[in-house]
């Protein structure tokens, strides 16, 4: 819910309130995301929506819209101990993808952390890494951060 919500709501219904937000939003369609299983146990999960269901991406210069296009936004991911270093941020990009793809969606934006160093801790990568998103196909569009850009992915190109 951190970019669902202005900092100061978000900060003031930290813990269950903010979970009871977004089992509600799940629940009515306003939340979307996908959910990633190991064997029978979710493991992974990547929410999405339309940027304009974000507030906190536009309080931030580096992650501001570049345009007036409509973009459905990837925020965040959440993987496991025992799912990374798997492939999950890359299948989770992949079912992301095909679910817009399918709901009609024309551009999906990333906001993916390039890192300056090898070695990152866990809760650094939560809006994922430059890298899957690369592979994933999407192409950098903008970057006012050394290491923050921002990505997307046309989907209603015929060549997508």
């Amino acid at each position: 819910m951190r970019w669902r919500l202005l900092r100061e709501t978000f900060e003031r219904d930290r813990g269950e309130p903010n979970r009871r937000r977004l089992e509600d939003g799940i629940r009515t369609g306003d939340v979307h995301g996908v959910l990633g299983y190991l064997d029978t146990r979710p493991v992974a999960w990547c929410s999405f929506g339309p940027r304009e269901r974000f507030p906190m991406l536009g309080a931030s210069e580096a992650l501001a819209s570049i345009d007036a296009r409509p973009v459905w936004a990837i925020s965040c991911f959440y993987v496991t101990p025992q799912a990374r270093r798997r492939g999950a941020t890359e299948m989770l990009l992949q079912a992301v993808i095909e679910q817009a793809r399918n709901s009609g969606v024309a551009t999906l934006e990333g906001y993916p952390l390039d890192p300056m160093q090898p070695k990152l801790p866990v809760a650094a990568c939560w809006t994922g890494l430059l890298n899957s998103f690369l592979r994933a196909g999407f192409i950098e569009v903008a970057r006012r951060a050394p290491a923050r850009p921002i990505v997307r992915l046309e989907l209603d190109r015929e060549d997508a």
